[in-house]
């Protein structure tokens, strides 16, 4: 054979023998190509095997493919016939561990509930008084001491037929729906058991696995303590759901703590938090009705009180409508209103007096305000503050220029020759002229000259300078 008659035979006995498998490891070496194709490896601690997703492949989960990502692989084992090198072609991505358990805690969700098993019109109401209920849990674990303890403290007289299962591991999801379908079962020959048989007046039958008068379950409860979400599986099976579904009686679901929630907890009638709270739920109609009745006596008493309150407050209400009929009260309300207008009258005849002296101040203020003399006064009194404002003003205005003046003075005799010519300087004038010499090309043979010093003057001649 040709090498490649050998590698397609081998291609083909692989995709007949081996197929569509279910494949977990760690992806390495992911590459995206241009084309839209993605390439990467799926090792373990001996192994490795070249995987391909081709870009048309229609595979939920893409984004989970990142290089150390721990991922359930399905897909077609072929040989790639350019390499001679097998590998597998994606077909399904999940994530491996409770990834994978949370995967397939959706997609069992969305199922049943495509089918109906979480619709809110098919939930029943709980009986309000419940005689007996059927318990679903382990007979170890804490959430069977917790449900007894609450009913025991709010409703001891409630009988509990226990379905005992397990509630973890292999096999508990069956177990938990064959204790669900015998409670149902349980319940249909208890109710046939003690169905009235004609002419027959002794005492009900009892059932002979509780010895108590049989009558039908109330609801059933089942419960375990929290855990992780893989200690809780056996509640997201469908096997459970479907128990659950098909129950005839009322089913109340608390599994694990506040947070967790559980297949079961959506197809049962009502979910409770925690089993605590579950059995809190189904006792709350007896438990409030004993506090009712205990609490009849107080509310009795009250009311009594309350309707003598009452009638007190009417006899009262009478009587003061008796006293303002009589007689001698419009009497007094005359007796009162003279009072009034005799304290008005006072009122008013002092409110006049009141004004009339103001009115008499206003007017002697106001003359003393226009007398000459009081004006005089005031306008000298103007003048004077005026002028003494005046003089400080002049006073003020002379302090300041004396001071620049000074400042000025200062500054010329800084800037005057006398203080060059004190630190030995001296100026050179022409002495017919006075004018200052700046420039010996200026000064002629014979000139006469006057040199100022710092004290005093000196009269000289120039002379012709001689060439060297």
């Amino acid at each position: 054979m040709s090498v490649a008659e050998l590698t397609s035979n081998i291609r083909r006995t692989l995709e007949k023998q081996i197929g569509l498998v279910w494949v977990t490891g760690e992806v390495t070496n992911l590459r995206f190509q241009s084309s839209g194709h993605i390439y990467f490896t799926l090792k373990d601690a001996s192994a490795q095997l070249s995987c391909v997703l081709f870009r048309g492949e229609t595979v939920a989960h893409r984004e989970l493919l990142q290089d150390g990502q721990k991922l359930l692989l399905q897909g077609d084992i072929t040989v790639y016939e350019a390499r001679g090198q097998y590998q597998m072609i994606v077909r399904a991505v999940e994530l491996q561990g409770i990834g994978a358990l949370q995967i397939a805690f959706e997609k069992l969700k969305q199922k049943l509930a495509a089918e109906g098993l979480f619709a809110q019109e098919r939930k029943r109401p709980l009986p309000r008084y419940p005689q007996r209920i059927g318990l679903v849990t382990s007979p170890t674990g804490a959430a069977i001491r917790d449900v007894l303890h609450v009913i025991q403290r709010r409703n001891p007289s409630l009988e509990i037929i226990l379905a005992p299962c397990r509630v973890q591991g292999d096999g508990a999801a069956r177990e938990i729906a064959a204790a669900i379908r015998m409670l149902n079962a349980w319940k249909d020959v208890s109710e046939k058991v003690g169905e009235p048989v004609s002419g027959n007046t002794s005492k009900p039958p009892l059932h002979p696995l509780t010895d108590s008068p049989t009558h039908s379950l109330d609801l059933i409860l089942i419960t375990r303590g929290g855990g992780s979400l893989e200690d809780l599986w056996a509640f997201n099976e469908e096997v459970v759901a479907r128990a659950i579904f098909e129950s005839a009686i009322p089913v109340v679901s608390a599994v694990g703590h506040e947070i967790d929630f559980t297949i079961s907890d959506f197809v049962a009638d009502v979910r409770a938090a925690t089993p605590s709270a579950a059995a809190e739920i189904i006792t709350e109609g007896v438990f409030s009705s004993c506090a009712f009745v205990a609490d009849a006596a107080r509310r009795i008493r009250q009311l009594a009180d309350q309707q003598l309150e009452d009638k007190r407050y009417e006899l009262l209400q009478l009587m003061h409508r008796l006293a303002r009929v009589h007689p001698r009260r419009k009497f007094n309300e005359w007796l009162q209103r003279l009072d009034d207008l005799q304290a008005s009258l006072q009122r008013c005849t002092r409110t006049g007096v009141r004004q009339q002296r103001v009115e008499l101040r206003n007017l002697s203020n106001r003359l003393l305000r226009v007398r000459p003399s009081q004006l005089l006064r005031q306008r000298r009194e103007l003048f004077e503050q005026e002028w003494n404002r005046l003089n400080e003003q002049m006073r003020h205005q002379l302090r300041e220029r004396k001071a620049a003046f000074e400042t000025l003075r200062t500054r010329l005799r800084l800037l005057g020759p006398e203080q060059v010519l004190a630190r030995g300087y001296s100026i050179t004038m022409d002495a017919a002229s006075g004018r200052v010499l700046r420039n010996a090309n200026e000064i002629r043979a014979g000139q006469e000259l006057k040199t100022r010093l710092k004290t005093g003057e000196i009269i000289s001649q120039a002379k012709a300078q001689e060439a060297s």
